[in-house]
């Protein structure tokens, strides 16, 4: 079967505008459902981080109020464990599109402090959007999409309709008044048609080969839109 390519965050912080840093990394169901999803369609799944560092989860999305229960929390944990590519990521600034059949990026705010800003990740976004190929971004993963504007202000991304982390949940999660951004309000300034749906709710959009979901519960119906394009 095909390969899937998983970037995910290097960043283990997220700088608040206060100085203070946030501890944070990746979300663990945004990146667990879609590896399951792919893995269990007969894919398989390569990660590749800035730098090639090892990526770290979030400790807050292995808790047991984020995953319905201390049985499912442990679950995912578990199956973390069991994710060997998390050990030893790809360099972003090594990987060839042209092995992957799609590229997903987990969310968690992570992005917001690496990806965000990142040169080789903005690049291989605009090359996987102007591929045709299945580009995925769940969460707070969007925020990758900045680094892909131009001196001029221009982004390839401009005009797509897609979701993401809405200022309404990161205020319910209690870090919006901290921010130096929100990512909703960065990417309608970045020109695209953001689509908020109701906070917590799946909520995926697609438009053309761009794949979003809104929130950590969009993350599994994402991985199975995009399966769909895979097998149309």
């Amino acid at each position: 079967m095909s390969k899937i390519l998983f970037v995910v965050t290097g960043a283990q912080h997220w700088t608040l505008a206060d100085g203070t840093r946030h501890p944070t990394g990746f979300w663990a169901e945004e990146l667990v459902a879609p590896y399951r999803a792919f893995t269990g369609a007969g894919h398989d799944v390569v990660v590749a981080t800035p730098g090639g560092v090892v990526p770290v989860v979030d400790e807050g999305s292995l808790a047991a109020d984020a995953n319905g229960g201390q049985e499912n929390a442990d679950a995912i944990r578990a199956e973390l464990g069991r994710i060997d590519q998390l050990e030893a990521p790809l360099k972003l600034e090594d990987v060839d599109l042209d092995e992957y059949a799609a590229v997903f990026y987990p969310g968690g705010h992570g992005p917001m402090e690496d990806l965000a800003v990142d040169a080789t990740s903005a690049s291989l976004l605009a090359r996987a959007l102007d591929s045709g190929k299945p580009l995925g971004v769940v969460c707070h993963a969007p925020a990758a999409l900045l680094a892909t504007q131009d001196e001029k202000g221009a982004s390839p991304f401009a005009g797509y309709r897609l979701t993401g982390f809405t200022n309404a949940e990161e205020k319910q999660a209690g870090l919006a008044d901290n921010a130096k951004w929100l990512l909703e309000d960065r990417l309608v300034a970045l020109g695209v048609d953001f689509r908020a749906g109701d906070p917590w709710a799946e909520h995926v959009v697609v438009d053309r080969n761009l794949y979003t979901g809104q929130n950590p519960a969009s993350s599994a119906p994402l991985a199975q839109e995009i399966l769909a394009a895979l097998d149309a």
